[in-house]
């Protein structure tokens, strides 16, 4: 069945990619950017999300296709940078990527406060949205994110329905399956109207994707760490540029080694676990010295510990996927498995892969540095061989959905040292464009063994179609619902025009009676 579905998929993808070749690139090979054309042509992820938004039907994906790379042209998004944004748009942190929701979704916050309706400056506020949405697609890959659209201390010049629609079609038809879900934060009763059309855009069905809240209600879908404090929160983050707010990923605790400060007994049983769990990743002259060091009371035969390792080792470094990218290939793909209190198992592995010619620095950060211990987190890896990473929650820690690591790689020359002060000036003379970059996010089970990954991808297809379903109606009524928003602009324009008729006939009073008793 899994062949089948793999043989059905492969199908599709190559019957768009001739097909949007034939009919659509062929005619007017100038009608999009040639690198969006080529990555069609080569990036699988791609095709397939168009595909599944548009429920396998190619007519409808060609169509999309063309749409979204027509955008994409329009908007120059390949070459959108820092310098293509102004300023001070950057600088007021009305936009920004920070954080992650419950489900461990980036959250996109747009503070519509900072927004005043200008025509003049509309082009650039779509620009900074693609900017970021773009940015985030590279590096995530499919991966969703939840709008936090925060409307406290926003007034009515502040509404915008042009924009929000642009956000809504970016999720629509430019980034398909990026959307989890968008959260409204305190609305003032003077835009009901406004979210009203919204949600005729969205449909009875698609509704459920709003999310309005309070500062009560925000916390079911954000936890308290990554709220500000105006939403009862206790995130200590303040938006600045320059830089650019990046990933939130740190420097994990207890970098290569054990944490100076813990106390004796501390490092004793972390050690007495670390000879149980027997990883490949010590070596055998550190197996001795550890063997010594913790002084076993109690032995069992050497047979029973070599079946137990064995049964542990192939449980726990069993590659779930494999991520293949130019200098490593790093093994899980996608997410870091940790067993939960009751399995036992607390420790997770990262396997990374040299397939160059030279050797590779990396170095691993994460956003939850003082829950985390990683060994090692900052070294180097020769060419053709592996390194074993070990990852280990901190002191009784809980492992969150919201955590993530980042692997960072880079070749070096081969006269270049690889002892920790050479890696330190590497990684600070090395550009940016030459570092290769992957994340990974945590997941908790039961078991550490794979078989979880069945339910978990049915659940995320499921998730998916039922998020097609949504938006498909999105596309439907957006047409239908335009009478409605005319409504509501000639209900805003005809109290204008009372307001100021109302002005006139006090002004006319006041100069008749002014004209009277004078």
């Amino acid at each position: 069945m899994a062949e089948y579905h793999a043989q059905n998929k492969a199908k599709l993808i190559s019957e768009t990619r001739r097909r949007f070749e034939a009919e659509y690139v062929t005619d007017k090979p100038d009608k999009y950017d040639p690198r969006d054309v080529e990555r069609l042509q080569q990036d699988d992820n791609w095709v397939e999300s168009y595909l599944l938004w548009r429920h396998s039907i190619v007519d409808e994906t060609l169509k999309m296709l063309d749409e979204s790379f027509q955008w994409r042209k329009e908007m120059s998004v390949n070459d959108l940078t820092e310098s293509s944004i102004p300023r001070w748009l950057l600088e007021i942190g009305g936009i920004y990527l920070h954080g992650y929701d419950k489900e461990g979704n980036k959250l996109f916050w747009i503070r519509v406060k900072y927004h005043v309706k200008d025509h003049k400056t509309m082009l650039d506020k779509k620009k900074l949205i693609a900017f970021w949405l773009e940015r985030y697609a590279k590096r995530e890959n499919g991966k969703p994110v939840t709008v936090m659209f925060d409307l406290s201390e926003t007034g009515i010049n502040s509404i915008d329905m042009d924009f929000v629609r642009f956000i809504i079609n970016c999720f629509k038809v430019y980034y398909p399956k990026y959307l989890s879900k968008m959260v409204i934060f305190d609305m003032p009763w003077i835009m009901n109207a406004a979210f009203k059309i919204v949600k005729s855009w969205l449909g009875p069905e698609a509704v459920s994707l709003l999310k309005f809240t309070s500062k009560n209600e925000v916390q079911d879908y954000v936890s308290v760490e990554y709220l500000p404090p105006h939403m009862g929160g206790t995130d200590p983050f303040k938006y600045s540029y320059p830089p650019l707010v990046d990933d939130d990923f740190q420097t994990p605790l207890c970098e290569n080694g054990p944490i100076a400060s813990e106390d004796e007994a501390s490092s004793k049983e972390d050690l007495e676990s670390d000879g149980k769990e027997t990883l490949e990743t010590v070596s055998n002259e550190e197996q001795t010295a550890l063997l010594k060091k913790i002084n076993l009371t109690e032995h069992t035969s050497k047979a029973e510990e070599n079946e137990k390792a064995d049964s542990k080792m192939k449980a726990f470094k069993k590659p779930l996927s494999v991520f293949k990218g130019p200098l490593l290939h790093i093994s899980p793909a996608e997410e870091l498995y940790f067993g939960s209190t009751e399995s036992g198992e607390k420790k997770t592995l990262i396997v990374l892969t040299n397939v160059t010619k030279n050797i590779v620095a990396f170095k691993v950060r994460t956003t939850a540095p003082e829950k985390y211990r990683v060994k090692p987190s900052n070294s180097s890896c020769d060419p053709g061989a592996s390194v074993d990473i070990v990852v280990s929650p901190h002191g009784g820690l809980t492992v969150s959905a919201q955590d993530r690591f980042l692997i960072m790689a880079a070749e070096m020359e081969q006269s270049s040292g690889t002892g920790p002060a050479e890696l330190t000036q590497f990684w600070k003379e090395v550009p940016r464009n030459k570092v290769m970059e992957h994340r990974l996010r945590c997941h908790i089970v039961e078991s550490c063994k794979p078989t979880t990954l069945t339910l978990k991808d049915n659940a995320f297809n499921m998730s998916d179609k039922t998020s097609e379903d949504l938006y498909l109606q999105l596309n439907r009524l957006l047409e239908s619902n335009r009478k409605l928003e005319d409504q509501v602009q000639r209900c805003i324009w005809f109290q204008q025009l009372l307001l100021s008729l109302t002005m006139l006939l006090l002004a006319f009073v006041i100069s008749f009676f002014y004209l009277l008793y004078s």
